[in-house]
Order: structure tokens, then C-alpha cells, then sequence
């Protein structure tokens, strides 16, 4: 009967805290604690321009005076409430207008934490504090910077007996009147008095209930809550968010303030998944040698990206569904990270070279590229990006320059490439070139030149420039549509007339641009658009069943670390380390026949290797 009774308490409990959840604060850098803030390298300052709305200092009273400090062996000349807390705030407070921040609607606590001898050290305080008027006086100011009393402090029935202007740090064990409760700022409790959890991962259940049974209990008598003594990471932060706490404790203001700041762009939520496409795998892994290759490159997908695209997408990618699997090398020539001209370039030409370089070698030679040396076999070739179309990646496909940024020359390169259909972004590198004759040349050389994907569609022979306007390839969060696939799709239908058969590549420009901008929103969305044009490939590879589709990605960019997620949601959490590339691998997905070579892990210059050997298969037959 005790256990059923108990297991009945706990699921009550646990009930309360979801129906509770409401009672929140919602959390930003405002509702950031500074714990012990005076033992920061800049007491006060790290904070307050960080934005914290609660901010600690501990008070030892001495020959008269209030000091801050941990223990009272610590207490150092100079170092008092008043001049490095009460003195700054009040001129901060003025200079904003008298309010604590310049933002109006941010609010600021300060917590003096009375290590002994509350008795004499409230007196002290009280006199201090009749210096700054409207400061630290709410019946004089609204806006006030509130007071909060911690650590030693009096009963509750004594709470009346000290002026209004001081607040106090409630207990969760502590019963209060309501009279009493009007005087309490917070409630806060030891995090050790309800879990033995270290930060890293979730409490247990079991801790769980405990943590927001308190929290509840606080917010039924209309107060916030405050756990201390809790670990200083993101994965705590969102926790203690997730339970309903509503006060942050923290040594690293700046960082809670960075966290918080940007967590429009650390979390998205994808409501409504997409269907992946299911393959037949009839030709898959077979020991034969394709037709065609599909080569699918995903500018800075690393792993992490991958798999908030798969949470986001519910918990299913079409990258999902590949059997066969490797793994890529990034590293450049001349650094172990790469940019994309470098990652691109090896597999394009098959050599580790330099980053910036456009399919030239480390010794500044041009080197044959994949376009070039499969038209010797016959086999024609398309490049598409859903961004610029002389940025790096599709660049290394068919020009050779010592620098990425040369876009104009890198345009002008396209006259000696063997390229048969290019679709991207970019025209002005084209329609304004030092060549002022490239357009005209470039006609002489066979292509028919379009600038939309409306008019591409309507070609079906020849060689195709599509040079769309720049609007085309914005983010697909802004509503690019599926630009992408449609390219693909119409790429095939052109190149498939060619008995020998084709190569094309098509890029996901856009992942690596929301890596760069540490913006979640904008990574997951474009690789979703990405994976969307993967089905194509796939669909067509079993329909056509010789050819051969190759997943990959040049780099990863961002260092994204994952840190929540629920694929029943479509949400996905995460955090940045660098808003430049990383040199960590990248996957190689590969489907059809002759993918099985693909597995392993290898340098991304044999990437070229292994396509240029499938195709001399298809020559030697």
C-alpha cells in the first residue's frame, strides 16, 4: 500500500509541474543570477553589462564598514559594498534614466549575501542605502534596483521590523504568512537538497519530480525560483529551463548572455516533416560500373548538421536511408582546415591543394578537373549550386585560379571548361567581366544562355547557362522554394540523352552560410532542401538503375555541438564553437552500383579517384 501511495505522489507531482509550466518566467540574460560576482575578474561590470537582473555580493561587517568577500580572512582594504556595488549602480541608474538598464524593460536585484551578523550588518546597510534615494527604494521609484537580504538573515515574523525597501531570499522549507510573503523576493534552495545530477545530461525521474515539486510549490505562493549550487554549462541552463526554474545561477554572465541573446538562431522547431523517398536498393552495391554519377555536395555539412536535420525532420532523412557509408579526410595542403576552394578542389582534380586555390595544385599548376577528364570518355557534365556559381565549390568544377575571389576570372574560365549545363547565381560576374565579350563567346562556344529556371525548363538539347538572378537563391528560410531540386531534375532530363552517359554536381551552397552565421534556423532548413533534392537522386538512380549517387559534404562549418532535441517535435537545440570551418571528417553517403567502395575513410582527393575508376570501368566495357 506505501509503495502504491508513493508512486501515486510522484505521478501527482510530476502532473503538477506540466500544468505549472505557465508560472515560468520566461528566461533571457535578464534572468541571469551572478553568483558571487565579486570574486569576478571585474566585480559588477562583467555583469551588469551583461545584462544579468540579479547580481551577488557577499558582506562581512568590519570597524564600521560593509565589505565584500567570501570568508572574512579575505577581506582586503577598499573593497566595500558601497564602492564596488552601491556607488557604480547608482550612477549607472542615473545615467540610464533612472532605471537600472538602458532597456526599460530589464530589471536588476541585488542579492547581499550577510555572512554573519545580520543584526548589526541590515542597521549598516539601511544607513549606506539612505544615500542613493530613488536608487534602491521602490515606494520612492518603481524602477529601483531591488535590495535582496540572503545568507544570515532574520526570521520571517522579523521581516516587519526592517524597512520595505529590503527584500529577502525565501527557503522552500520555510513557512511564510501572506504579509510575510510580500517581503520575499525569490525562493532558492541548495540544487544538492533534490538531486545528486551533475549538469551533464537529465536528472533521474525520480530527482526530477523533487526539483519540480519545489519550483511549483514556490510559483503556487507567486514567487520565482532559484536553484545555487548548480553546474555553469548550456546543457544545465536549458534543463533548470525545461523544469520551470526561473532564476539561472551563474559564474559566466557573459556567456548566459550570449546563450540566451541568440536563441532565435541556437534552437529550431520543424512542426510539419517531410515524407524521405524509400529506395528499391535493386541496384544498389552491385559489382558493376555505373552510367552516371550524381554527386550531391552539402557545402559544411558535418555530422552534427546532419543529425539536426534528421531530429527536425522527426527523426528520418533521405541521407537516412544510405547503406553504404564512409568517411572523408578534409584537411588542405598547407592546413589541417580547409576552406572550400580546398575541399572542393580535391575532389574535383583529385589533389590536396591550398586553400583558395581553384583547381590548381599546391605547386600552382592547373590540374585536369572531373568535367574535363570524363568529356575525354564521352560523358557530359552539369554543375548547379543553389547559391553564387563562381563561389568555390562549383568553381573548382570547371576554372583554375590561384584565389576564390577572383570571380570574374573565374566566369571568364568557363570558355575553356567542357561543362555542358551550369545553373546558379552570380550573373554580374558574367554580364559585367573584364572580358566584355564573354556572353557573346561564350554563345560562339554552344550555350544558350537563360536567366530563369522557367526558361532552363524549356530546353531540353545543348548547353545550358542559366545565370539566375540573385533573388533565386536566397536562404530558403526566405523562401527560395525548391530551386534546387527542380535544377536537378531538368539537369537530368537534358544530359540523359547522352548515350555515354554524365556526370553532374549539385550543391547545397547554403548549409555552410548558416554555419557561418551560427544560426541554427537557416542550417536545418537549407539541409532539409538539400535532402529534398537527394530523393531525386535517388528516385532516379532506381529508375534508371546505372546510376551511381554520391553524398558528401566539402567541410563542416561551425563547430555545432547538439545540445536538446525531440524528433516527436521536430526540435533541435544546439550551440556553435566557430563561426569558420572546422577540420573534423565529414560523411560519404553513397547509393547504387559500385557504392560499396565508398565506405571507409580516406583523404576527400580519392573521392575523384573512386569516380574517375567507375567510369574507366564503364570505358573498358
Amino acid at each position: 500500500m506505501v509503495k502504491k501511495i508513493g508512486i501515486n505522489f510522484a505521478a501527482l507531482a510530476f502532473v503538477m509541474g506540466l500544468q505549472s509550466a505557465s508560472a515560468q518566467v520566461k528566461l533571457s540574460a535578464n534572468r541571469g543570477h551572478s553568483h558571487n560576482d565579486y570574486k569576478q575578474e571585474i566585480p559588477l561590470l562583467t555583469a551588469y553589462y551583461a545584462e544579468m537582473g540579479s547580481i551577488e555580493a557577499d558582506v562581512f561587517l568590519k570597524d564600521g564598514e560593509l565589505y565584500v568577500a567570501h570568508e572574512a580572512s579575505e577581506i582586503r582594504s577598499g573593497f566595500t559594498l558601497k564602492k564596488i556595488y552601491l556607488d557604480p549602480l547608482a550612477q549607472f541608474f542615473k545615467a540610464k534614466g533612472n532605471h537600472p538598464y538602458r532597456n526599460a524593460a530589464l530589471k536588476l536585484q541585488l542579492v547581499v549575501d550577510v555572512k554573519e551578523d545580520y543584526k548589526h550588518v541590515l542597521p549598516v546597510l539601511l544607513k549606506e542605502l539612505e544615500t542613493y534615494a530613488e536608487v534602491f527604494d521602490a515606494k520612492k521609484n518603481a524602477n529601483a534596483i531591488k535590495v535582496v537580504i540572503s545568507g544570515d538573515m532574520p526570521v520571517p515574523a522579523d521581516f516587519k521590523n526592517y524597512d520595505e525597501q529590503l527584500s529577502f531570499d525565501g527557503r522552500p522549507t520555510t513557512t511564510y504568512t501572506d504579509t510575510q510573503l510580500t517581503r520575499v523576493a525569490m525562493i532558492s534552495d541548495d540544487l544538492k537538497n533534490h538531486t545528486v545530477w551533475n549538469g551533464k545530461g537529465n536528472p533521474t525521474k525520480t530527482d526530477e519530480v523533487k526539483m519540480r515539486t519545489a519550483i511549483n510549490n514556490a510559483h503556487q505562493k507567486g514567487k520565482p525560483f532559484r536553484f545555487w549550487a548548480t553546474q555553469d554549462s548550456p546543457n544545465t541552463w536549458i534543463v533548470l529551463e525545461r523544469l520551470g526554474a526561473d532564476w539561472i545561477n551563474t559564474d559566466k554572465p557573459t556567456k548566459l548572455k550570449d546563450f540566451y541573446l541568440h536563441q532565435d538562431k541556437l534552437s529550431y522547431t520543424n512542426p510539419k516533416p517531410y515524407t524521405p523517398y524509400t529506395p528499391t536498393y535493386k541496384s544498389d552495391g552491385q559489382n558493376k560500373a555505373p552510367k552516371n554519377v550524381i554527386l550531391l555536395i552539402g557545402d559544411g555539412m558535418g555530422l552534427a548538421a546532419i543529425h539536426a536535420g534528421l531530429i527536425a525532420n522527426h527523426g528520418d532523412l533521405n541521407m537516412a536511408r544510405f547503406r553504404n557509408i564512409g568517411f572523408s579526410e578534409t584537411a588542405a595542403a598547407d592546413a589541417g582546415n580547409t576552406d572550400s576552394a580546398a575541399g572542393g578542389s580535391a575532389m574535383a582534380i583529385g589533389y590536396k591543394t591550398n586553400n583558395r586555390y581553384i583547381g590548381m595544385g599546391p605547386d600552382d599548376q592547373n590540374k585536369t578537373n572531373l568535367v574535363d577528364t570524363l568529356s575525354g570518355f564521352g560523358i557530359k557534365s552539369g554543375i548547379i549550386s543553389s547559391g553564387d556559381l563562381t563561389d568555390a565549390t562549383p568553381a573548382v568544377f570547371y576554372a583554375h585560379q590561384l584565389d576564390r575571389s577572383y570571380n570574374g576570372a573565374i566566369a571568364n574560365d568557363l570558355l575553356s571548361s567542357k561543362a555542358e549545363v551550369l545553373v546558379g547565381s552570380n550573373r554580374k560576374a558574367f554580364e559585367q567581366n573584364k572580358n566584355s565579350n564573354l556572353l557573346s563567346e561564350l554563345k560562339s562556344k554552344g550555350f544558350q544562355i537563360t536567366n530563369s529556371l522557367a526558361d532552363f525548363e524549356k530546353q531540353y538539347n545543348g548547353k545550358q547557362l542559366v545565370l539566375l538572378d540573385d533573388s533565386a537563391t536566397r536562404p530558403a528560410i526566405k523562401g527560395r522554394g525548391d530551386m534546387l531540386k527542380k535544377s536537378l531534375l531538368h539537369t537530368i532530363q537534358v544530359l540523359s540523352k547522352n548515350k555515354h552517359g554524365f556526370f553532374i554536381m549539385a550543391e547545397g551552397a547554403q548549409i555552410d552560410y548558416g554555419g557561418h552565421a551560427n544560426d541554427l534556423p537557416y542550417l536545418v532548413t537549407e539541409l532539409h532542401d538539400f535532402d529534398r533534392t537527394i530523393a531525386e537522386a535517388l528516385r532516379f538512380a532506381d529508375q534508371d538503375g546505372e546510376t551511381l549517387v554520391i553524398v558528401t559534404a566539402d567541410h563542416e562549418t561551425g563547430g555545432l555541438t547538439l545540445l536538446d532535441g525531440a524528433a516527436e517535435k521536430g526540435m533541435v537545440r544546439g550551440e556553435f564553437s566557430t563561426n569558420d570551418h572546422t577540420g573534423i571528417m565529414v560523411p560519404v553517403f553513397a547509393y547504387g552500383p559500385g557504392s560499396q567502395n565508398f565506405n571507409g575513410i580516406y583523404q576527400n582527393n580519392q573521392i575523384f579517384h573512386k569516380i574517375i575508376k567507375a567510369y574507366r570501368s564503364v570505358k573498358a566495357q
